[in-house]
């Protein structure tokens, strides 16, 4: 059933992505620091919800959980429409959630210094995005054969 590889590829794309993150983190002063952005988008509907903040392993945990089921479901729409443009939606969707992951937490009221630091620590940022999108659609790809 095709719902379900394209579901299968979007979990692998999103582990992908959050592995990668969780790596370069440790090693790289400049790499994205996407998971301070979402633990903070946690605490903020928590509060504006009358709800107690989130610390530690618990919001750690929250933000984790929360980008893997999102990014998972966004990324398995790559899998939508004609399987000969399959890697472009991979590269355009990555490339979206890249961009989107730059330029939206401004927008919306959180800190996007975690993720812009520096010009490397945005091109990293868009980069990682772009890699999920491509582990989804050579994931759906595969298992299409």
């Amino acid at each position: 059933m095709s719902i379900i590889k394209n579901i299968i590829g979007g979990i692998a794309g999103a582990v992908a992505l959050n592995i990668l993150h969780e790596t370069l983190k440790r090693f790289d002063h400049d790499a994205p620091r996407v998971d301070l952005v979402g633990e903070e988008g946690i605490n903020k509907t928590i509060e504006a919800a009358g709800g107690e903040r989130l610390s530690g392993d618990k919001l750690y945990a929250a933000a984790l959980g929360g980008d893997l089921l999102s990014n998972a479901l966004y990324y398995s729409t790559i899998g939508l429409g004609k399987k000969k443009y399959l890697l472009v939606r991979g590269v355009a969707l990555g490339l979206a959630a890249g961009l989107g992951a730059v330029t939206l937490p401004e927008k919306i009221g959180l800190n996007d210094t975690p993720v812009t630091k520096t010009p490397r620590t945005t091109g990293m940022t868009v980069a990682y995005y772009l890699f999920g999108g491509l582990v989804t659609a050579l994931t759906i790809k595969a298992l299409r054969k």
